[in-house]
């Protein structure tokens, strides 16, 4: 089997959530990206779970998990399937999986899904550089603008300056008193 495997980007892309402010992926996507049952996955982990530690998988906790399930999961036959709470791996973990699993298919996913989480990082990573410099662009837009006002400021000072009228001196013979 070659190190390829033809799942699309956007099916693992979809599959990666936000929890604990770290990208995560549950344990019962791997294993249908695996091919393999939740419960395989899991005793694999558990076999080996020193390998994992808590930034590499965790399990949600209660709050987290309600809150995905309402989030996430509609139909009654994926609730039933979801009676424990999920194990979630980071990017690592996910790595980690491969040498737990050791098959070719789950070599050949991780490889996909490692590839997806480094794109995600540049595309993170490339879009704080465009807000860096959209900031910096404000800053100076800003600069200018209080400059600008400035100008108009002393032009403002200048046009009421010519508008009033000054004294002319006279012109002629001066009196003696």
């Amino acid at each position: 089997m070659t190190n390829e495997i033809s799942i699309p980007d956007e099916i693992i892309s979809n599959k990666i959530y936000l929890i604990r402010n770290q990208k995560v992926m549950i344990d019962r996507d791997l294993a249908e990206l695996y091919q393999v049952e939740t419960r395989v996955l899991k005793q694999s982990v558990k076999r080996n779970i020193n390998r994992f530690p808590e930034d590499f998988m965790f399990e949600l906790n209660k709050n987290e998990f309600e809150n995905w399930r309402s989030q996430f999961v509609t139909s009654n036959a994926d609730k039933m399937g979801l009676r424990y709470a999920p194990m979630v791996f980071t990017e690592q973990g996910v790595a980690m999986l491969s040498s737990v699993l050791n098959s070719e298919r789950a070599i050949a996913v991780n490889i996909k899904i490692i590839r997806i989480f480094t794109k995600m990082r540049v595309l993170l990573q490339d879009n704080l550089s465009v807000r860096l410099e959209i900031e910096e662009i404000k800053k100076k837009l800003s600069n200018h603008s209080k400059n600008i006002e400035l100008v108009f400021h002393y032009l403002d000072e200048l046009i009421d300056k010519k508008q009033q009228p000054t004294p002319r001196p006279t012109i002629g013979y001066k009196k003696k008193s």
